[in-house]
């Protein structure tokens, strides 16, 4: 179960990764983050534009995170 779930959120970042590079182009520093949706660990859909107005967001992406790398 615990592997079918780390293969899932690594397929859905890979997706997510090559979307927005198809879609944006590369991002420079400085750039303003395009929306996603992703669900959270209980499943639930969170957009990044739910945020938005706060005062800090923290995005960490983890390249091994999931993989078993």
């Amino acid at each position: 179960m615990q592997t079918r779930l780390r293969v899932t959120a690594g397929a859905m970042l890979l997706a997510l990764a090559s979307t927005l590079a198809a879609q944006t182009g590369p991002l420079k520093v400085g750039d303003k983050a395009p929306d996603f949706t992703l669900p959270d660990q209980s499943g639930n859909k969170v957009s990044l534009n739910q945020f938005q107005g706060k005062k800090n967001l923290v995005l960490a992406f983890y390249v091994l995170a999931f993989t078993g790398g």
